[in-house]
């Protein structure tokens, strides 16, 4: 059954699995305040119920997320750039902490393309599962800006710092396929089995013991994410850094003429 309904968002609850689902359809589930937002709620409500113990995360339509709303305009700070610092304070950052801290199972089902911060959300779970015709961008660099969302430590986690300076530095899509040869995703199945295997996945998560899968992740976060909430903070920093740039302003610019971006290192 439907829990909350917010405006770009649902969670649903059946029996003890919980589905968040990124419901900006018409716009690829791209990321706005609203839609962080409402995710921070969902799945601060899915954490708090002691019923729930699996969460999936999807996206409804034909993407898992498209990234940041670079349609939506942007939140301008007192000297007239862009405030990206304070939505990635605010809002981005503690829905990736939450999802890399809850101490229940967390599962992204990528549908479709999952790009920018809707990669970094995906990457940030625990088990990634993506259908066949579903890929995966890093596309930060294609706009001059630098990674957030956490990709900065959960990339090089996944597949090693070597294709990590890969991945980020050439903006390029990779394939479920080839994601799940690089390690960047546990499972690819069929779009149609989608739905079917995450759920039976989710429900076998559900009936297992949930204090093990509490220890299992603390510890692994020890290990791999240690210091995950400073560098989400040195991310922002730096990231706002960008926005400040010429190289931004010229990188939104071409994506909305649809031509290639000049950058000139200013």
């Amino acid at each position: 059954m439907t829990v909350l309904d917010l405006e770009t968002v649902k969670l649903d609850i059946d029996g003890a699995v919980a589905r968040v689902t990124l419901n900006r359809p018409e716009a690829l589930n791209a990321w706005t305040r609203q839609l962080g937002e409402d995710m921070l709620s969902a799945l601060d409500r899915a954490a708090e119920d002691a019923a729930v113990r699996a969460i999936v995360l999807t996206g409804e339509g034909r993407a898992f997320s498209s990234g940041a709303d670079l349609k939506a305009g942007s939140e301008f700070g007192a000297n007239g750039s862009p405030d990206v610092l304070t939505r990635l304070r605010t809002t981005y950052n503690p829905l990736l902490l939450m999802v890399r801290t809850v101490t229940k199972p967390v599962i992204a089902a990528v549908n479709g393309p999952a790009v920018g911060i809707g990669c970094s959300l995906a990457l940030a779970a625990d088990l990634i599962v993506a259908a066949e015709s579903a890929y995966f961008l890093l596309a930060f660099v294609n706009i001059g800006l630098g990674l957030d969302g956490g990709a900065s430590a959960t990339l090089p986690a996944r597949v090693g710092h070597a294709r990590a300076f890969e991945i980020a530095y050439l903006g390029e899509r990779i394939p479920a396929e080839t994601a799940l040869q690089w390690g960047l995703v546990n499972r690819v199945v069929p779009d149609a089995e989608l739905g079917s295997q995450v759920r039976a996945l989710a429900e076998r998560l559900a009936a297992g013991p949930p204090g093990s899968y509490a220890s299992i992740k603390r510890t692994i976060n020890e290990q791999a994410y240690s210091r995950f909430d400073e560098m989400l903070d040195l991310e922002a920093v730096l990231q706002q850094e960008r926005a400040e740039s010429a190289d931004f302003a010229e990188g939104v610019l071409s994506f909305v003429q649809k031509r290639p971006p000049h950058f000139t290192g200013s």
